[in-house]
């Protein structure tokens, strides 16, 4: 880049605010209420809630509204009230709890939410002393579901810019600088958060509320990377010359190749998300794909403009000065330390990742419905009161979609099962069925042409297709990684380094996640998806760290040779990877103050692995490695002075 091109970039950084201005000001779209978004394709739970879709004007959902009292109800003076919610009033045998079915008609997501609320008030309001009044079934756990989120990802933003605030003071010791790609990544993340809904409605894909919370994460996690390596270049250009134009063009160069491999292999790995069967998945992938682009754009063109805009004095305290030394010593003693012993180097990191993998062999995924949030909404304990006054019934009863009424219904009365005719759907019946497991339900309707759906056929059908998107994703992932980085190095040898370590990495922080998540914060198990997106976001992100110090050392390499050239890109960016690695996994860690066990424990597998792999791979594996190996590293490429 030439220094009159550098400086146009300062106008440029401003016209692309404007446009991002304006962008903000169209607002996001409203997620869509699609009862089969969350479920698998082809499954029968999912094609049983095409079904139901099938009856004229169901675009609702059933709710229940349980009146419950130590002492038998009034029923007359509940009537009323029945009336007014729509449904009839159905008491229990010792008249201490009644009932009232009803459907809760919406068009998305948050009208849902907002429905259910509603129908809490009206449900509560003015009730006879020692009355209570709660609301349960499908409806209401999806309307909780959508509800936890109300202010989490407002939250979430809040303490995600709190911890990059903080880490970017600490990483820089300054009082000023922090502000210039916190605000700028900030905006990245604004842009993202709306853009992503347009281009998934565009594109007729699928998300949710937790799309919205993972999103932000990535694109400050990443974003912030992308600009700590832009920033820590061009201070130390700035020590070379008295014009900040000339250092920025200088630094940005070979800084954009860099974070473009990143970003580009970023990219790539969430993009293996779209072979998934699962609808908001699959969203979940175009989103980050997009999030990502969003934040390499605001890093390499909208930062060195921003930061254009101000003299060298921006560093102050630590105003970086022409020919002033820059020193590495905390990286050159562990460089040092590589380069005596890199054998004992690679066998203790080897050591202590294949212990921490130890732990991923005892994992166990599958939630019910009330494990899967972190604090019990009231859909879910009215639940456990239904059960207990209701015995035949349940909140999520078993839906059942058949061409063959009478001879389902007879084997489901064999089986001991309490079953109830509903509104056809088209030319199939509809029986709602109370008592019995998905997999039981199946088994006993082997040979019928019975659909069994309902919210605990989606649970169990999600972990069935979960376990398949896991052995797709993971190695096709791999794959797409491994060819990358051959393309991007024209190299074997160095990508087979790079990709089995950040698997190694991958299993140990999965490892140390189980045992963290179950010993010492009581989960029984893994959410189905919690390996997926774990998985997925880590093998993405994590390659970052070991693209940043291969690249480095590649270029080192042309003058020094590959074995010192590995040790001066580690000691040349030893403080900016680990700062940037410390960021992100702390930014991952901040999806735990979402309302969702899932999104609690993939925090928890990334915070370690990002960590796993920033200090121990990066730090010391990969260069004991590259130490051992020497020019082979390249193979069958050369690198030449």
């Amino acid at each position: 880049m030439s220094t009159s091109t550098a400086r146009a970039f300062r106008w440029l950084a401003l016209l692309l605010i404007v446009l991002a201005g304006v962008a903000l000001s169209f607002g996001p779209v409203e997620a869509p209420s699609d009862p089969t978004a969350m479920a698998p394709d082809d499954v029968d739970s999912t094609r049983v809630a095409r079904i139901l879709q099938e009856r004229p004007g169901d675009n609702g959902g059933a709710a229940l509204v349980l009146f419950s009292s130590d002492d038998p109800l009034d029923l007359a003076a509940l009537g009323p009230r029945a009336a007014e919610l729509g449904g009839p009033l159905i008491p229990n045998g010792d008249m201490t709890a009644a009932l009232v079915p009803v459907e809760v008609i919406s068009e998305s997501l948050t009208e849902n939410s907002e429905k259910i609320t509603g129908l809490r008030e009206q449900a509560s309001a003015d009730l006879p002393a020692g009355v209570t009044a709660q609301v349960t079934g499908p409806a209401a756990i999806e309307g909780d579901l959508a509800g936890v989120f109300a202010g989490a990802n407002v939250l979430l933003l809040a303490v995600t810019g709190g911890i990059v605030a903080v880490l970017l003071i600490v990483t820089y010791r300054s009082p000023l600088l922090w502000i210039l790609p916190l605000l700028v990544i900030g905006l990245a993340d604004r842009v993202a958060a709306t853009g992503y809904t347009w281009a998934l409605d565009a594109l007729g894909a699928a998300w949710n509320e937790s799309t919205a919370g993972i999103l932000s994460v990535l694109v400050f996690g990443a974003g912030t990377n992308y600009a700590l390596l832009l920033i820590s270049r061009y201070r130390d250009e700035l020590h070379g010359t008295e014009d900040r134009f000339e250092a920025m063009a200088t630094a940005w160069g070979p800084t954009v190749k860099t974070v473009f491999a990143s970003a580009a292999t970023v990219i790539l790995g969430v993009a293996c998300l779209l072979l998934s069967a699962v609808p908001t998945t699959r969203g979940l992938g175009l989103a980050s794909m997009f999030g990502i682009a969003v934040a390499f754009l605001f890093a390499v063109f909208v930062l060195p403009g921003v930061l254009l805009l101000f003299g060298r004095w921006i560093f102050w305290p630590r105003i970086p000065r022409v020919g002033q030394e820059i020193r590495h010593g905390l990286w050159d003693r562990i460089g040092g330390v590589v380069r005596a012993r890199p054998a004992l180097v690679t066998v203790v990191s080897l050591l202590v990742l294949g212990v921490a993998s130890l732990g991923a062999l005892q994992i166990r995924t599958g939630l019910t419905q009330a494990e899967q949030f972190l604090d019990t909404p009231e859909s879910i304990t009215a639940a456990a009161v239904l059960e207990e006054k209701f015995p035949d019934q349940e909140a999520t009863p078993a839906i059942i979609a058949t061409q063959e009424p009478e001879r389902v219904t007879a084997v489901l009365a064999d089986a001991g099962h309490n079953v109830t005719p509903q509104e056809p759907a088209g030319e199939w019946d509809i029986l709602q069925v109370s008592g019995g497991t998905t997999e039981e339900l199946r088994s006993s309707l082997e040979g019928t042409d019975a659909l069994v759906g309902g919210q605990e056929a989606e649970l169990h059908d999600t972990e069935q297709s979960a376990a398949a998107d896991r052995t797709l994703i993971f190695p096709v992932i791999l794959l797409v990684l491994l060819v990358a980085l051959m393309v991007m190095l024209r190299s074997v040898v160095a990508p087979v380094i790079m990709t089995a370590t950040v698997l190694l990495t991958n299993i140990a922080a999965l490892g140390l996640g189980w045992w963290i998540s179950t010993g010492v914060l009581g989960f029984t198990s893994f959410d189905a998806l919690t390996p997926l997106y774990s998985f997925v976001f880590l093998v993405a992100l994590g390659i970052d760290y070991s693209i940043f110090l291969i690249t480095r050392a590649r270029e080192e390499a042309r003058t020094h040779g590959t074995s010192e050239g590995v040790l001066r890109s580690l000691s040349a960016t030893g403080g900016v990877i680990t700062s940037a690695g410390i960021l992100l996994a702390a930014v991952f860690a901040a999806l735990g103050v979402l309302p969702l066990v899932v999104l609690a424990q993939v925090g928890i597998v990334i915070f370690i692995g990002v960590l796993l792999d920033t200090l121990v791979v990066r730090t010391i594996l990969i260069p004991a490695l590259v130490q051992l190996l020497g020019e082979r590293t390249w193979w069958p490429g050369r690198v030449r002075a």
